[in-house]
């Protein structure tokens, strides 16, 4: 489960990583705009307002207490989510592209995938993820490659069990960079 999907945000008593404050910041910035059309959104991005300055107050406010370690950790999370958005910013045009190509709108292929029609504004923005169902659909329908559709990132707990179970294998040949486990 990813603490930061929409339907967990309301659940959430604060953010635990400069890594979930950089997603955190990120969907509150598209939750800004997307509230216009789906007032119902509002709550979350409150609460999401509320969970970044919390931890802005917890962790930056104390200029002499900033850590290296901190402001790397910030830095890593920074591109990784900047990776993120780009992935998610080029399939969000990618699938227009195919629905202008075709003649059909949004709404339409929310119809074809059983979604309703603010939901797949949250799909198509990276609020929620496509299901793996959704993925082949759009495969199939519009010939997008699944590199294009699916993000080749990995969860931190993954990256954690990775880096972890590398450190303790005898072959020292087997290694992966820090991006190469969390962003492209």
């Amino acid at each position: 489960m990813d603490r930061l999907e929409i339907d967990n945000i309301l659940k959430l008593n604060g953010l635990n990583s400069e890594l979930e404050f950089e997603r955190a910041t990120s969907i509150y910035g598209k939750l800004r705009w997307m509230v216009k059309d789906d007032n119902s959104l509002e709550p979350v991005r409150q609460h999401l307002k509320f969970l970044i300055t919390q931890y802005e107050k917890n962790h930056w406010d104390d200029e002499l207490g900033i850590t290296d370690e901190q402001v790397t950790e910030s830095d890593v999370a920074e591109k990784i989510v900047s990776s993120e958005s780009k992935f998610i910013e080029k399939r969000k045009n990618l699938i227009k592209g195919e629905l202008r190509e075709i003649g059909i709108s949004q709404q339409d292929l929310a119809k074809l995938l059983g979604h309703r029609p603010n939901y797949m504004s949250e799909l198509m923005n990276g609020v929620r993820p496509f299901s793996r169902d959704d993925i082949v659909v759009l495969h199939r329908l519009f010939g997008i490659e699944f590199k294009d559709l699916i993000p080749p990132f990995l969860k931190e707990e993954v990256t954690n069990h990775i880096n972890l179970t590398l450190g303790g294998l005898k072959n020292k040949k087997v290694r992966l960079k820090i991006m190469d486990l969390e962003a492209v």
